[in-house]
């Protein structure tokens, strides 16, 4: 009798933690600098919702919104370079500069140009537009070449093509992008948090830290470890029942 897929990870999981445990109970005793994994827990029981929701909506609020404009602007520029290829050169090179600029050296700058969430949206959308752009754009071009020439033969355009085939299938491309860019959303949505805000996970980090509060800083790190495990988990389900056609990686 075969073991269930999840026991495997479920084994190592469970391994980790008891590691985890003993180096901190051990190890890193004295400087605390890794609590074990009880004592985070203890910590976040003793924080409770009172603590972390406030945080967690304001995150994912920011998170959230610049997932959205900057998926949007990805799936847009996508389009635009499968139907006006001149364009794409230009453009794609723009892309790809927004993806490899440092954020913490640009978020500054959005810190003095904008007010309110916007700076930490800015850096959410940032984290996400390269990303999706490449699946949507590869998914895009890898319709079926005999669909694409059937439309043509009964006299459809290129935006024909592009409604009755290209979408269809750049669908796969766009969520193996939207899964990835769920998480980046949330790092560039906590890093905007860092660089100036009220409040969020990114400032009750910064707030723990400084407060050497070792336990609550953890903590902190691993819920928004789980937010964004949840986002791409979320991602990668909508992904599944969307596109059932899509061939599957099989263990």
């Amino acid at each position: 009798m075969r073991p269930a897929a999840w026991l495997p990870g479920a084994l190592g999981l469970l391994a980790l933690l008891l590691a985890w445990e003993l180096a901190g109970r051990t190890v890193f005793a004295t400087s605390g600098v890794v609590p074990p994994p009880t004592a985070i827990s203890a910590q976040l029981f003793n924080d409770g919702l009172d603590f972390y929701w406030p945080n967690i909506v304001t995150t994912l609020r920011e998170a959230g919104a610049g997932w959205l404009y900057g998926n949007l602007i990805a799936v847009a520029l996508a389009v635009t370079f499968v139907q006006i290829p001149l364009v794409e050169r230009a453009l794609l090179q723009l892309a790809l500069a927004s993806y490899c600029l440092p954020v913490i050296a640009i978020g500054p700058v959005l810190a003095v140009l904008f007010s309110d969430d916007t700076p930490k949206v800015i850096l959410a959308a940032l984290s996400v537009i390269f990303t999706t752009l490449v699946g949507t754009l590869v998914g895009l071009r890898s319709a079926d070449r005999t669909s694409l020439d059937l439309v043509r033969a009964y006299g459809g355009g290129s935006w024909t093509q592009l409604w009755r085939v290209r979408l269809r299938a750049c669908l796969p491309g766009l969520f193996a992008g939207l899964r990835i860019a769920a998480p980046a959303a949330m790092l560039g949505a906590i890093i905007g948090e860092y660089l100036g805000a009220e409040s969020g996970l990114g400032v009750a980090m910064i707030n723990s830290q400084q407060s050497l509060a070792v336990e609550r800083t953890w903590g902190i790190a691993l819920v928004a470890t789980a937010l964004s495990g949840a986002a791409y988990g979320l991602t990668a389900l909508a992904g599944t029942l969307l596109t059932p056609w899509a061939p599957r990686v099989k263990r």
